[in-house]
């Protein structure tokens, strides 16, 4: 059921993001009263699951999810239909209107994909408004995770201050930061410092799987999750209650608590804990692996703030307010995604092992239905969209872009031939991309079942 609902999400938000981006193209195509031949969601290689002729276009569902087209008369594209350009050019074909034209109709897809995701921004800043961990409020440092953030240098009660000399504002894009960047500054202990994060960070990153959570988190108090069944405290212990003090050391975090339960392995001992509202002292024995036999849970950052261990920040916004910072969102992911392509290119940082197919895309999407976190991954989705089309590669918008521009500027048009040389290369080009991707998705996957 995890997977359907994973899928569906997926399904319709590409659905959506395809039938929007090429009706970019179908709009001022048919303005310029350009004859478009067909309108397809997903491709129709051998047979449709859906086509209807409304006059003179056909409208359909392909049977391959892999995207959508629109069939532009006298145009080179991805139904490369080298037999209508043979004849002689018909007014009505995209090949017979003026370069600005063909220019307009060529990036309507990209900005439409680009004005959705600026408005699903200010949509959501509108109706949801922001609610957040501010970085300066997490006073005493992060917890670190394993290695892979020792590996930069961090430990546990570091403050992270700036990434690129970008300041962090909000705890939550600590990740990103780290991925998109190249130096950081820490305060340690009132000191700040300043590190260099290694090249192949995000070849790590990715080696430790998705399931490996975030490598730096806040601290987070000592909250007993279960307690089992051959634990020696079993008795006396109950999922929900927190330590704060062991054998009358105050304890805030539970990284506090490791080494001091070492001192007392195999003996006897008094902890503190917090059950409801009260504060209860009990005996507990700790076992030879300084351990009692507890699992540790982590709260939501809502009920940190409750219990009076983080403040959040609440923002709501008029609609007039929601728009800068709708744009400011959609520029800040914009140029988020560029810095990894970047590094996706880069083969020292090892990012494109983290380069993912559909099985990747979909699996961002919940496991339970969300309208914000669906319309959030859309917008993100629409965006990424818009930018990867605008590559200059032939077969996408920015290579047809890119030809009509030459035109324009030298007053020479590529020919017909050369376009479909060079759209035959761009094919060859995605499909590598579109393999190598999607071999990662299933390589993963394996490497799962596995484990």
């Amino acid at each position: 059921m995890e997977i359907l609902i994973k899928a569906s999400q997926f399904i319709l938000s590409l659905s959506l993001l395809i039938v929007l981006h090429e009706l970019g193209h179908f709009l001022p195509a048919k303005f310029f009263k350009t004859k478009v031949e067909k309108f397809y969601l997903f491709f129709d290689y051998k047979f449709s699951l859906f086509r209807k002729k409304v006059g003179e276009t056909v409208y359909g569902i392909g049977w391959i999810p892999l995207g959508g087209y629109v069939k532009i008369a006298g145009m080179i594209d991805e139904s490369m239909d080298t037999e209508q350009m043979k004849g002689e050019p018909q007014p009505w074909e995209f090949r017979s209107k003026p370069a600005w034209q063909r220019l307009i109709i060529m990036l309507g897809g990209v900005i439409v994909n680009f004005i959705l995701g600026i408005l699903i921004y200010i949509c959501l800043m509108w109706s949801y408004g922001e609610k957040y961990l501010p970085n300066e409020n997490v006073k005493d440092g992060i917890w670190v995770q394993d290695d892979l953030a020792r590996d930069l240098g961090l430990e546990t009660g570091d403050k992270v201050v700036s990434v690129d000399g970008n300041e962090i504002k909000k705890f939550g894009q600590l990740q990103l930061e780290f991925i998109n960047g190249n130096r950081f500054i820490m305060d340690r202990n009132g000191q700040q410092i300043e590190k260099e994060i290694p090249v192949d960070f995000i070849s790590k990153l990715v080696d430790r799987g998705k399931d490996a959570g975030s490598f730096i988190l806040p601290r987070y108090p000592f909250v007993i999750s279960r307690v089992s069944e051959d634990s020696p405290n079993k008795d006396v212990l109950k999922p929900k209650d927190i330590i704060v003090a062991i054998n009358g050391e105050k304890i805030v975090y539970f990284d506090e608590s490791k080494h001091i339960l070492q001192k007392y392995k195999g003996q006897n001992t008094t902890i503190d804990i917090k059950r409801g509202e009260e504060i209860k002292q009990i005996h507990v024995k700790v076992t030879k692996e300084g351990k009692l036999g507890v699992g540790f849970g982590t709260l939501s950052l809502t009920d940190l703030e409750k219990l009076g261990y983080y403040k959040l920040e609440t923002k709501t916004y008029s609609f007039t307010e929601a728009i800068p910072v709708g744009l400011k969102k959609s520029w800040n992911t914009l140029t988020g995604y560029v810095k990894q392509l970047k590094k996706v290119f880069n083969p020292s940082t090892g990012a494109y092992k983290g380069l993912g197919g559909f099985i990747s895309m979909g699996s961002i999407f919940p496991s339970e239905w969300s309208a914000y976190t669906f319309w959030n991954i859309t917008a993100f989705l629409s965006i990424m969209l818009g930018f990867m089309n605008l590559l200059p590669i032939p077969a996408l918008d920015g290579g047809h872009v890119v030809f009509t521009l030459w035109e324009m500027i030298t007053g020479k048009k590529p020919g017909d031939k050369f376009l479909e040389y060079a759209q035959l290369v761009g094919f060859v080009l995605l499909l590598a991309l579109l393999l190598f991707a999607n071999g990662n998705d299933v390589v993963r996957l394996i490497n799962n079942w596995l484990k």
